[in-house]
């Protein structure tokens, strides 16, 4: 059943719901519901009478009680003498006709072995039932005096035939409305609901840009806004996933056509040429290392995003650390000409993990090797703060448009200003993202197009603290203005 249909339904039940309980408050109870009205109002007279007993002004009282509630009231002392009545009904009275004795109601009181008495009793003159009320005044073992009222009770019959007739009228015309106002309501509350689901189906056949209608009302405008919010999350997934796809592919593809050539060639044409054999070995042995790379990457990855790899801390000098990484690519300066160029500020001990931090330095710099200018010139640099040691690692290339520089250190994301190949698996920022957040350091990239890129992070595990510096030594002019410049930063 639709939900249309069950709105429509649940509101109909509703409306048949109130009908029959108004209908058998109206018709069914009412006799009973009359006469418990008129058995507490009689209640309450005799209250009031037992409690004025013996006042200067009770006959005056009496009268006005008979009055305002159209009884009679006859008020006798302990022995059943009648001391104060008052009689508003005439002839129709019972306990005032010329059969009534006072002492027949009294002994049915006494008999009854309770404080008060009342019943019903049909009087011919009226052709209706009356209510007869006893009670006595002060204590049960032993009473003041007896307080006798007698009520008409005015059949109600012809009241109910009156309401049932109306009652009708109301029932069919609430009836007719309750279709009308439940069919509009179900369209109403429906239509967004409708409108989701259709644009639910567009997504679930691959239209992820499909922008959720829910105006109407806040929680299905609150569904609505999720459910397109989830629609961008899984079309960036989506991209992600060919772009992973067709980078690895394309990462795969190279190194693999080169070992089965070189394979062929050993086997084809250099098998008995050991120069030529050597060489061609080498560039399979390369090949492999490359190819054993991209898959030591993808694991580490795939092992910091889960939280499987723990960190192993210990202390040492961060200063060090650097200028031995930096010596390291001393081979890669000197054949291709790269200039890496250090600045630091004074020796400083951090306590974090040195394998993990390593491979951050490590990644930003093959990085700044990739995407560098013609001028092959990389600047790393550390800086010592009241707080944190901060790395930083300059190029001087393209740099990365304002749009995309958050996007960056995103999984298998490549800048389209991509100048050279010449280390890493295309993996390195998403590693260095996901090493920093596991030790929760703050991390950044700062860029200007046309001019470079600076990526840094923040060590704050510092062990002991920051020696004193010397006075500061004139700061290189910044190679960005800050009009130029994009920024991003992750605080983790």
């Amino acid at each position: 059943m639709s939900l249309r249909a069950k709105i429509w339904e649940y509101f109909i039940f509703f409306t048949a719901m109130v009908l029959v309980i108004l209908w058998f408050l109206q018709i069914v109870f009412i006799d009973n519901f009359y006469k418990g009205m008129k058995i507490k109002d009689v209640k309450n007279v005799a209250v009031e009478i037992a409690e004025n007993y013996g006042n200067d002004d009770y006959s005056l009282m009496l009268t006005q009680l008979a009055i305002s509630n159209d009884i009679c009231i006859d008020v006798a002392d302990k022995y059943g003498r009648i001391l104060y009545t008052k009689d508003t009904l005439g002839k129709s009275c019972l306990i005032h006709g010329p059969q009534a004795s006072t002492g027949n109601f009294l002994y049915k009181l006494k008999n009854s072995g309770e404080t008060e008495l009342y019943y019903t009793e049909f009087n011919q003159l009226t052709n209706s039932d009356m209510l007869i009320y006893m009670t006595i005044i002060g204590s049960e073992k032993s009473p003041d005096g007896y307080i006798l009222i007698n009520s008409p009770l005015v059949p109600v019959d012809a009241t109910a035939a009156i309401f049932k007739k109306q009652l009708l009228l109301v029932t069919v015309f609430l009836l007719l409305l309750s279709l009308i106002i439940s069919y509009f309501m179900a369209k109403k509350i429906s239509e967004p609901i409708a409108r989701i689901t259709k644009s639910a189906e567009q997504m679930a056949a691959g239209n992820y840009d499909i922008k959720f209608d829910g105006k109407g009302y806040a929680e299905i405008q609150r569904l609505s806004n999720t459910l397109t919010f989830a629609g961008m999350q899984i079309s960036k997934v989506d991209a992600m996933q060919r772009d992973l796809i067709a980078n690895v592919s394309h990462d795969l593809r190279t190194p693999l056509t080169m070992l089965k050539a070189y394979a062929e060639m050993i086997r084809d044409l250099s098998g008995d040429n050991p120069e030529k054999r050597n060489e061609h070995l080498e560039i399979i042995i390369n090949e492999t290392d490359r190819l054993a790379l991209l898959v030591s990457d993808m694991l580490d990855l795939s092992k910091l995003e889960r939280g499987d790899l723990k960190l192993n801390y210990s202390e040492f000098n961060i200063k060090e650390l650097l200028e031995d990484i930096i010596s390291r690519y001393k081979g890669l300066s000197d054949k291709q000409e790269y200039d890496i160029s250090f600045e630091a500020d004074s020796d400083i001990t951090v306590n974090c993990d040195i394998i993990k931090i390593q491979q951050v330095i490590y990644n930003l710099i093959n990085n700044a090797v990739n995407y560098t200018g013609e001028d092959k010139k990389i600047f790393v640099k550390q800086i010592n703060k009241p707080d944190c040691v901060r790395i930083e690692v300059s190029d001087t290339g393209e740099g990365i448009e304002p749009d995309k520089i958050k996007l960056i250190f995103e999984k298998y994301y490549r800048s389209e200003n991509h100048k050279r190949e010449v280390v890493g698996t295309g993996l390195g920022l998403s590693i260095v993202k996901a090493i920093l957040k596991k030790h929760g350091y703050n991390f950044g990239v700062f860029s200007s197009v046309g001019k470079g890129s600076t990526f840094w992070f923040e060590i704050k595990d510092i062990a002991g603290k920051i020696p004193q510096q010397a006075p500061e030594k004139p700061q290189k002019k910044n190679l960005f203005k800050k009009s130029e410049m994009s920024n991003y930063n992750e605080k983790s």
